[in-house]
């Protein structure tokens, strides 16, 4: 019997810990690691800021996920690694597939305009990039958004907002779910969708995220 164990290394979303991961379970011959947010220098560009996340991937050919601004870190992290998979889940795979509002905020620059000092509450913060009808829903994932450093959110929003990535990675596998409203599936392309999957599916559907996982991992 093979004994080797597997390593994968996760990316939370955007102000999110590791909590997110909670639900995620693989069997004993996987381990998992936790790549936590790192507070970025000022004005430092997403290419440093994910060599620097890749220096901390100590195991060699690794599987990356990233989840949401995650799955964007890690796909600039890539760069810099030698993976054995490269998977992505409710973020999108290049700024084709940016939703409209997103878009308009690139050039509006209204990401500026968000009071990230005041956001303890994330009101602001997940109405801007959720949108009003699924405060409810986030109610369960607002728990988990530790990480409420100014310099950190202000950075983060304007590199989701203005990611320039055009063209997708080889053989990267993107999970993303049906009823995802942050990042509407109509805008996703060439994804493996998990039915009635929204953008928190990570906390919500973690059997259902796990399985598909390791259906992945075995391929």
């Amino acid at each position: 019997m093979n004994s080797q164990k597997t390593h994968i290394y996760f990316v939370p979303g955007l102000a999110a810990g590791g909590e997110i991961f909670k639900n995620i379970k693989f069997p004993e011959n996987y381990v998992t690691h936790i790549l936590e947010w790192l507070i970025p220098e000022k004005g430092e560009s997403l290419d440093a800021y994910a060599e620097k996340m890749a220096r901390r991937v100590k195991e060699e050919n690794p599987i990356l996920i990233g989840v949401s601004f995650g799955g964007v870190v890690v796909q600039e992290m890539s760069r810099f690694l030698k993976l054995k998979k490269l998977i992505i889940i409710s973020s999108v795979k290049s700024k084709e597939e940016l939703p409209r509002r997103m878009k308009l905020a690139r050039f509006t620059k209204a990401y500026k305009l968000i009071p990230t000092s005041l956001v303890l509450s994330v009101e602001d913060l997940t109405k801007f990039s959720i949108g009003p009808k699924t405060q409810k829903r986030l109610s369960l994932y607002q728990e988990y958004l530790h990480v409420r450093n100014k310099q950190y959110l202000d950075w983060s929003l304007e590199k989701m907002i203005t990611w320039n990535r055009t063209e997708k990675i080889d053989n990267i596998v993107h999970l993303h779910g049906e009823n995802d409203v942050v990042f509407p599936i109509k805008y996703i392309s060439d994804c493996r969708v998990i039915k009635g999957g929204t953008h928190i599916m990570i906390l919500n559907k973690g059997r259902k995220i796990s399985k598909t996982l390791l259906q992945i991992f075995e391929e």
